[in-house]
């Protein structure tokens, strides 16, 4: 009777600690620069409302859009520190800290598709190598969700590569600046938050905002009436990292959900915007924006130069290196540039080679 009464004494304990351990409970606080009205922000309501149903209800979100606590460049540290619990920008606002953030965040002339950018992350080694970077500033690398090439929105036209010659343009900061300004531009750095009202005010002519259906939803058409489509300058991998504390204290169910939804976002991103891009190219064709294709001539020089520049910033960090040459191999195994290129010399000898053909 005894041992009886022992078993059951177990199992009640064991039966109270697997329901206080079912009970535990995430909330987290995170910051998008998004508006709601946009594609982006509407699939991040999705992504609350994927994590908080498949949790149960044991994940709670309160995101906050539109940049509404800290401004964009600003949500990595209030994250870091407490202010927030996770930041759902970019990488590439945080080129400041470390050159490395750029080459996870935007790296501008190398994948042609979200499913190639993606596939670097989880298939070419790039999440470990990502992790010890986000992880130096206590921060955790939960995934990409990728919309595609961006579209530039500007007042006066871009034909191709020569319009960009003094052209007063919004840029976010980093590498963009430079390969922009290396082709006559002139970057300006801005909070993505104060792009509609700088063109309204014409302090830019232009600006590098986001993709063609997310400028609509920013309403940058009904300023300015020429866009450069389909885009090819730029495609940012934006992000959700969480402050390092906050997801090891998760539990790894809790922790899985959170991956998992994050993958789920990342697939629904690349599908809603080929649909919604072109759609949206529809209506701005209606209108009467100009939509401006470059040539695959013109395309390649920008390639060229922001190849380029990636070997500069390379050199400023250890982190920034081992980033670059991960890319620059995996985009070779993918056939998206020459097995020659990816360095500084093997340009040269690629150019040379080109001269004597």
């Amino acid at each position: 009777m005894t041992i009886i009464k022992s078993a059951i004494a177990a199992l009640t304990a064991t039966t109270l600690l697997a329901g206080a351990a079912a009970a535990q409970t995430t909330t987290l606080r995170i910051q998008t620069h998004y508006g709601p009205e946009t594609p982006s922000g509407k699939l991040a309501a999705e992504f609350i409302d994927d994590v908080q149903t498949m949790s149960g209800g044991d994940i709670q979100i309160e995101m906050f859009y539109s940049s509404s606590v800290v401004k964009t460049v600003e949500a990595f540290d209030a994250a870091a520190n407490g202010i927030l619990d996770c930041d759902m920008t970019g990488g590439a606002y945080q080129t400041g800290k470390n050159p490395a953030f750029q080459f996870v965040g935007d790296i501008m002339g190398g994948y042609d598709t979200p499913y190639q950018q993606l596939s670097w992350l989880y298939y070419g080694g790039g999440l470990e190598k990502a992790q010890e970077l986000y992880n130096q500033f206590g921060m955790q690398l939960i995934g990409w969700w990728i919309y595609g090439q961006e579209s530039l929105a500007s007042s006066t036209e871009l034909k191709g590569i020569d319009d960009l010659k003094e052209w007063n343009f919004r840029s976010p900061p980093g590498l963009e600046t430079e390969i922009f300004a290396s082709l006559g531009a002139k970057p300006t750095v801005l909070d993505f938050t104060e792009v509609p009202t700088a063109l309204e005010t014409k302090l830019i002519a232009g600006s590098d905002a986001s993709g063609l259906a997310n400028n609509v939803g920013l309403g940058l058409y009904d300023i300015v009436n020429n866009a450069t489509y389909p885009g090819f300058h730029s495609m940012p991998s934006d992000h959700l990292a969480c402050n390092k504390s906050v997801y090891d204290a998760m539990p790894d169910a809790h922790k899985r959900i959170l991956n998992v939804a994050m993958q789920a976002l990342a697939l629904k991103t690349a599908l809603t915007f080929e649909k919604k891009n072109a759609e949206a190219a529809a209506q701005l064709r209606e209108k009467g924006v100009n939509l401006w294709d470059w040539s695959q001539e013109d395309r390649a020089k920008f390639r060229e130069a922001a190849q380029a520049k990636w070997q500069d910033w390379a050199e400023r960090s250890p982190e920034a290196r081992a980033l670059v040459d991960s890319h620059v191999a995996y985009l070779k195994e993918l056939g998206l540039i020459a097995s020659s290129d990816g360095g500084e010399a093997g340009n040269e000898a690629a150019a040379e080679g080109q001269s004597a053909n």
